[in-house]
């Protein structure tokens, strides 16, 4: 079991270090998105990549500007994580660094983007 806890720790680091990377690339200066962890859900078919957003009045905007590009995010983990197979990626808003208050889960996107 160590190998495949090591595995799952491994690929979400990779992921968790891409998805700051395609961020800091992409994302415009509207707001500030910052990777905070991921982790591994369903048996490591998907992962739960948790940001922050400042100011927090640009989260909805900025996690819906995460879900419309996550098909380029995967793409962009085929391309430098060389993981497979590579597991559906999930944003989620994760202030409580910032404002103590609980974890908003945007699983299936927000009213249809």
């Amino acid at each position: 079991m160590t190998g495949a806890a090591d595995r799952k720790g491994r690929v979400t680091e990779i992921i968790a270090r891409e998805a700051a990377q395609f961020i800091t690339r992409e994302a415009g200066s509207g707001s500030l998105i910052t990777v905070i962890r991921a982790e591994s859900a369903a048996h490591g078919d998907r992962i739960l990549v948790f940001v922050s957003v400042f100011p927090e009045d640009r989260a909805l905007a900025a996690l819906a500007f995460l879900e419309r590009h996550r098909e380029a995010f995967s793409d962009h983990l085929k391309t430098h994580a060389r993981l497979r197979p590579l597991p559906r990626i999930e944003f989620l808003l994760d202030n409580r660094e910032v404002t103590g208050a609980p974890v908003e889960n945007i699983v299936g996107g927000q009213g249809g983007n």
